[in-house]
């Protein structure tokens, strides 16, 4: 089976889907959505988020990454945001800036609320109004 191809000179504004493999090496400002496999070329440049069966990135993501099977991080690759997926790996010499959840843990709760510490008002609302 032939792998597509988004050669360097593509540049895409929108929402990505696509059914079987897809090797970017573009610009997608946008979501990327599939249930078959993803690479992303060294000269590739995202911004949105990857919802795919897997991903191998070798350029820069800026988004966050969801995959049911493998998220594997080469080399030189950048990736700012989260990742959720069944099995990760990073090669040294990979950036990555967020936070990961591997295994039965990113199965489990893909969707649940509140799952990121950060998320509440910390500061008391009482005091507003009082004169």
């Amino acid at each position: 089976m032939s792998k597509n191809i988004l050669s360097s000179d593509v540049e895409i504004k929108g929402t990505l889907k696509f059914s079987n493999d897809l090797i970017i090496d573009g610009k997608i400002d946008g979501e990327v959505s599939s249930d078959g496999d993803l690479t992303i070329g060294e000269n590739a440049r995202i911004k949105g988020d990857v919802i795919t069966r897997s991903v191998t990135v070798f350029g820069k993501v800026t988004g966050n990454i969801t995959v049911s099977d493998r998220c594997e991080l080469k080399q030189n690759a950048e990736l700012v945001g989260d990742i959720k997926a069944g099995k990760l790996a990073i090669e040294e010499g990979a950036t990555f800036m967020g936070s990961s959840a591997v295994g039965a843990a990113a199965k489990g709760n893909s969707s649940a609320p509140g799952t990121h510490p950060s998320s509440g008002n910390s500061k008391p609302s009482d005091s507003v109004g009082n004169k």
